[in-house]
């Protein structure tokens, strides 16, 4: 069974996730900037989501989380809940 291991930073608007990404590929850290700024309980633990399968996660993330490379950081992600930064830590 596939599984990944993923961080995520959840925020209302494009525009503040276009802003955190710009912020973290300068060289805040990710974990800081899901702490202080996700809208997601995960902030508090650096936007860890642990480990996770195909189809547990909304559609939009699940493409991103098992079609992209493990270790770049994608987003704007819009879901339902709001625009995601997400970062693939590990995939098996």
């Amino acid at each position: 069974m596939a599984w990944a291991t993923a961080r995520h930073i959840l925020v209302e608007t494009q525009e503040e996730c276009t802003t955190l990404k710009e912020q973290i590929e300068n060289g805040e850290s990710f974990e800081s900037a899901a702490a202080e700024h996700s809208k997601c309980p995960s902030g508090r633990k650096g936007g860890d989501l642990g480990k996770f399968s195909p189809g547990q996660m909304v559609p939009e993330f699940d493409k991103a989380v098992f079609n992209g490379d493990v270790g770049v950081l994608y987003g704007p992600i819009k879901t339902q809940f709001g625009y995601h930064l997400l970062e693939v830590t590990a995939r098996g």
